[in-house]
């Protein structure tokens, strides 16, 4: 029987692992790596900006949980479900979890799991880095009142996107919208 150690664990893990240190990428497993088709050489050291969609839904995710993760009860932790973007510029449904190391500051380190959904949820629509957003909290089953506060915008505006989105994948409601954004 051959001895399994925590490099070992987290270098072989089943989904994709990394570790952050203001943002950028300090280390990373083999899964993360193929999630993203890289290899680990070219993560390291980079800010996780290179796995976004564009520049400006990297910011405001930053803005977004910052204050999240430093909520009483949540022991430094988050998840989502968003966008991400392969370094071949193919984008998809990913699973993302983190967990600060320091609630106070929450960038300053911490540990992320990706998990790819695009098996179960493609990608097909063309949507807007704001759309992917509300897309993303609607899967959550959130309000638009909740998303609202979430994205920092008016739950109207919540309703102008959530409205685009259902033109876009032809949904009558916003139920059939979930379920179409689900399937792809």
């Amino acid at each position: 029987m051959s001895v399994i150690d925590y490099q070992t664990a987290f270098d072989l893990a089943p989904i994709g692992l990394a570790l952050s240190r203001e943002r950028v990428m300090v280390d990373c497993n083999q899964a993360l790596c193929e999630m993203f088709g890289t290899s680990r050489d070219v993560l390291i050291g980079q800010s996780f900006a290179v796995l976004y969609p564009s520049m400006q839904e990297y910011e405001r995710t930053g803005e977004r949980i910052a204050p999240l993760i430093g909520q009483d009860g949540k022991k430094g932790r988050y998840a989502d479900d968003r966008l991400m973007k392969r370094m071949n510029g193919e984008l998809f449904w990913c699973h993302v979890t983190g967990r600060a190391l320091n609630t106070k500051k929450p960038h300053e380190s911490g540990i992320w799991s990706f998990e790819d959904l695009s098996a179960m949820r493609p990608v097909k629509a063309e949507l807007t880095p704001r759309e992917r957003e509300v897309a993303a909290y609607l899967l959550e089953g959130l309000t638009a009142k909740q998303t609202g506060k979430n994205l920092k915008i008016s739950h109207r505006t919540v309703e102008i996107y959530r409205a685009r989105l259902m033109r876009k994948y032809k949904s009558h409601t916003t139920a059939d919208l979930v379920h179409k954004l689900m399937a792809g």
